[in-house]
C-alpha cells in the first residue's frame, strides 16, 4: 500500500515577518519601558537635606556646587538654586520675587559619584519638586540676545587649577567680577548689558574668569552703543565677544513654589 506523500506545512514569509516584527516590537517595547523606568527611579539622590537658612539672613557670601554624585548649596538663594537645576540665568527664570530673598543649605548625595553634571541637575529638579512642590514649565520668545563667541585672537582664560591672580586694584568705579563658569559670566553680563547672554562659545569646563567693567546706565538703547567697556573688556580681558543677535531665548515659569521645604 503506497505510503501517503509528505505533507510539509509552509508558512508565508509574509506572516512570518509580521508576527516576529510584532514579538519584537513588544520585547522592545517592553525593555525600553524598563529602561526608561530604571533611569527616573536611578536618578534620584539617595539622601538629601534641605534647610532654609536663617543665620545668614541672605546676607553675605553664597555658594552653589555640584560633582563627584554630590549638590552643595551654602546660604543659596532659592533663584539661583532653580536657575542652576534647570541650566538657566536667573533672567531666564520667572517667578515670585521672594526666591531672590529666601535662602537655603542644601547636601544632597548618589551613591553614582560619576554622574555628569546634568544629571546631577535633574536629579536636583526632583529634588525641588518633592521638597519645594515647584511646578513650572518652559516657555521660548524670540528677542535680542547678545551671543557670547570665542574672538578671533583666541580665549585667554586659564583653566580652573592655575593660580589665581589677585585682584585688581579698582578706584575708577568699575566692576569686579570673579568666576569659574561660562554659566555665571553669562548672567554677569547679562545683567550688565540688558538682554540675555547665551553661551555659543562652545567651550566647557572651569575657569579662572576675572573681569572688570564700567557700569552704564540706560538699557532702553542697544547697549553696545553705551559709554561703556563691557564689550572691550570681555574682548581684552577674556579672549571672548559678545555679538547682537535675535533668537529664541528659553524661559523657566514658575507656577508654584513652596516657601518653607517638607521635612528631611
Amino acid at each position: 500500500m503506497p505510503t501517503a506523500p509528505h505533507r510539509q506545512t509552509l508558512w508565508p514569509r509574509a506572516v512570518l515577518k509580521i508576527g516576529f516584527g510584532t514579538v519584537l516590537a513588544v520585547f522592545v517595547g517592553r525593555v525600553e519601558s524598563q529602561t526608561k523606568s530604571t533611569t527616573r527611579d536611578e536618578l534620584r539622590f539617595d539622601v538629601a537635606s534641605v534647610r532654609l537658612n536663617q543665620t545668614a539672613a541672605c546676607r553675605g557670601r553664597w555658594d552653589f556646587t555640584a560633582s563627584h554624585g554630590v549638590v552643595t548649596a551654602d546660604n543659596a538663594p532659592l533663584m539661583r538654586i532653580v536657575s542652576r537645576a534647570y541650566n538657566l540665568t536667573d533672567d531666564r527664570v520667572s517667578a515670585p520675587s521672594w526666591i531672590q530673598s529666601e535662602c537655603y543649605d542644601i547636601r544632597a548625595k548618589t551613591s553614582m559619584s560619576n554622574l555628569p553634571e546634568r544629571d546631577l541637575m535633574t536629579m536636583l529638579q526632583e529634588l525641588l519638586k518633592e521638597r519645594f512642590h515647584l511646578v513650572a514649565h518652559r516657555e521660548s520668545n524670540e528677542k535680542p540676545i547678545f551671543a557670547l563667541l570665542p574672538d578671533k585672537n583666541g580665549v585667554k582664560m586659564p583653566a580652573d587649577g592655575n593660580p589665581i591672580p589677585p585682584p585688581p586694584s579698582i578706584t575708577d568705579g568699575r566692576i569686579l567680577f570673579m568666576g569659574k563658569t561660562l554659566h555665571d559670566l553669562c548672567e554677569r553680563l547679562g545683567t550688565a548689558t540688558g538682554r540675555p547672554v547665551i553661551d555659543k562659545t562652545g567651550l566647557s569646563g572651569k575657569y579662572v574668569i576675572v573681569l572688570t567693567y564700567l557700569p552704564f546706565g540706560s538699557t532702553n538703547t542697544d547697549p553696545s552703543d553705551a559709554a561703556s567697556d563691557v564689550f572691550a573688556a570681555v574682548r581684552d580681558q577674556l579672549g571672548l565677544r559678545l555679538e547682537s543677535q535675535r533668537g529664541p531665548v528659553e524661559i523657566l515659569k514658575v507656577d508654584a513654589i513652596a516657601k518653607i521645604p517638607t521635612d528631611n
